[in-house]
């Protein structure tokens, strides 16, 4: 049976802000593939407000950016420590390290992906956005479009609203290629999720 695609506009407002896993922070969820104890990729904002051990996620890769703030350091328990500086600093390691994120000078909102890497592999890129931009899907990929900043809208083919400031779109491919055009000014964080083995 073939796939169809969803593509969607996620407003902020529309996130579900949700405890951590360990219950030392607050998160707001943007979306999860999957149900909510078996996803394969999940995307959301750490809303980091005091010095805290992290959620340990067994099988999970992880990429941290951050969004807000004026930066959070990443203190592993294996040594290794990691500072997100302003703007947009962002690290990627395995969701069963167990480590501690220690702000540098106030709270920071950070955006975390997360994905089982038996089953899907991510590639992200921070981008700037100043006129159109062009996004090619491959069958059965999918891409998140999260507008760090500025204003964006696709083209009128796609059937999809307008993107504010903090807005995720989440574009499926289905069987087919598909192609989207996203116009505007501003900055995003482009994900591109594929299955393992494509």
């Amino acid at each position: 049976m073939a796939s169809t695609p969803r593509s969607r506009v996620i407003p902020a407002n529309e996130y579900r802000r949700i405890r951590w896993r360990n219950g030392q922070g607050w998160t707001r969820e943007i979306h999860a593939e999957g149900t909510a104890e078996d996803w394969s990729w999940r995307l959301s904002i750490a809303e980091i407000e005091h010095d805290a051990a992290f959620s340990l996620f067994p099988g999970v890769d992880r990429e941290l950016m951050l969004l807000s703030g004026d930066g959070l350091r990443l203190r592993f328990d294996d040594g290794e420590c990691v500072e997100l500086s302003p703007p947009h600093d962002r690290h990627r390691f395995a969701g069963e390290r167990a480590l501690t994120g220690e702000l540098v000078d106030g709270t920071t909102h950070d955006f975390n992906l997360m994905w089982r890497r038996d089953r899907i592999r991510a590639d992200t890129w921070h981008r700037p956005l100043v006129g159109p931009m062009v996004i090619f899907l491959g069958p059965g990929s999918t891409w998140v479009v999260h507008l760090i900043a500025g204003q964006a809208r696709f083209d009128a083919t796609s059937g999809l609203p307008a993107l504010a400031a903090g807005d995720t779109a989440v574009l499926e491919a289905g069987d087919d290629r598909r192609r989207y055009v996203l116009d505007g000014g501003g900055e995003a964080l482009l994900i591109r999720l594929e299955p393992t083995g494509s």
